[in-house]
């Protein structure tokens, strides 16, 4: 019985890390988005700080994925692929742990 809520406890952990990455994704995407339109403050350094950490947080995962899918003209959409992948792996690691 204890066994069983210690793995649920940690799969539904699991499933919390699988949507806060994928929200940082989002973020990041947004972010630059907004950047590259000149939405920012010349030498802010809170918005340089929120770019580089979501940019370090986020970028080797997007590089894998990256490198297999072409962006097509200005549209990048290694990013979705990239979160429909981690949100099936992690509801299969949290099933699997359940």
């Amino acid at each position: 019985m204890i066994l069983a809520d210690a793995r649920g406890q940690i799969a539904d952990f699991v499933e919390a890390l699988v949507l806060v990455y994928a929200i940082l994704i989002i973020a990041y995407i947004l972010t630059s988005m907004f950047f590259s339109f000149g939405g920012r403050l010349p030498y802010s350094r809170t918005s340089r700080a929120l770019l580089d950490f979501l940019r370090d947080t986020t970028e080797p995962y997007l590089r894998i994925f990256r490198r297999v899918i072409p962006p097509l003209g200005p549209v990048d959409l290694s990013p979705l692929v990239a979160i429909i992948v981690l949100q099936l792996v992690g509801g299969l690691v949290a099933a699997a742990i359940r």
